[in-house]
């Protein structure tokens, strides 16, 4: 699966997660500040990730999804 379209399911997963448009979701989007999510909501978020992709993030890989691209680059790296 591409970068590309990596980021794109995500960029779904956020917009339904924090009810936001896709198109304003970026690659430098900080999830904790841009989209103001508190450590439930950024957990919400990373077992939706899991759901989507098929995958496990443990938590202290989850710690470290500061931003949007930070996210897809871990997905692109984890997901065959």
């Amino acid at each position: 699966m591409s970068r590309e379209e990596v980021f794109a399911k995500v960029a779904n997963v956020i917009a339904n997660h924090f009810e936001i448009n896709s198109d304003q979701v970026t690659d430098a989007m900080s999830i904790k500040d841009d989209l103001n999510a508190d450590s439930i909501s950024v957990m919400e978020f990373v077992l939706e990730l899991e759901e989507e992709f098929g995958t496990e993030i443990s938590d202290e890989d989850a710690e470290n999804l500061q931003t949007v691209g930070a996210a897809v680059d871990y997905i692109t790296a984890h997901v065959k």
